[in-house]
């Protein structure tokens, strides 16, 4: 069976993407959490990753002796090896599309990650309203992202990014949840697409299993106290 190892569901918006293109999709694998401790070398966390990937990070995704530690690399075999589950668009220029926002989220969109870390448990809008005034590259990214969903939503008639789920969906996912917990200004077309991402069963799993944790880490939260 599959691996798929991720970090605090809280915090880790880069193993929510492939556990929610899985669940999402009913491609059964084995879950293996390991808790963020610090990220520091000598850390737990750490010593435990290296061992199942050169980088020591999460998410991987173990197939029998195989590691595959990059989320893109792990979307791309999960397709090859599920295409039943169609995790990207079966039109070729849909499909180049999808690839496209995709690794724009992995490479880009600095502003938004720095400034406004995943955490879904957590209701920050006078934080995020702080963060909207003070940050121009927040601004930005924000805008940037209205504009990619409503194209693509005008274009494949929704509900989700490309008509029906895929990887795209899966992959803005945390931006979705970044969106909701500060509070960020976004118009009413964005604001429905948000709240069908989050009915979706696989993102309401990982939704309650963060709200379940109740693992505050410190250096996770640097400007907010633990209440």
């Amino acid at each position: 069976m599959l691996k798929l190892y991720v970090g605090n569901k809280n915090y880790s918006s880069w193993s929510m993407r492939p556990w929610v293109a899985m669940t999402q999709t009913g491609i059964d694998f084995e879950e293996v959490y390991v808790r963020f401790d610090s990220f520091s070398a000598d850390s737990q966390f750490k010593q435990r990753m290296a061992s199942i990937n050169p980088v020591g990070k999460v998410p991987v995704l173990r197939d029998g002796d195989l590691s595959v530690w990059d989320t893109l690399a792990i979307g791309e075999y999960l397709a090859e090896s599920f295409p039943e589950k169609q995790l990207w668009p079966s039109d070729k220029v849909a499909r180049a599309r999808a690839r496209s926002v995709c690794a724009e989220m992995h490479s880009g969109f600095s502003g938004l990650r720095s400034h406004c870390p995943m955490n879904i448990e957590a209701a920050l809008p006078n934080r995020g309203a702080l963060i909207w005034r003070d940050h121009a590259s927040v601004r930005a990214d924000v805008q940037r992202i209205v504009d990619m969903w409503t194209e693509l939503l005008q274009i494949y008639g929704g509900p989700m990014l490309f008509g029906t789920f895929t990887l795209a969906d899966a992959y803005f996912a945390p931006v979705v949840m970044r969106l909701h917990t500060y509070a960020l200004p976004v118009p009413a077309v964005i604001s429905a697409y948000m709240d069908r991402v989050q009915a979706l069963p696989g993102v309401k799993a990982w939704v309650q299993a963060a709200l379940a944790e109740k693992d505050f880490l410190a250096f996770e939260e640097p400007y907010r106290l633990q209440s």
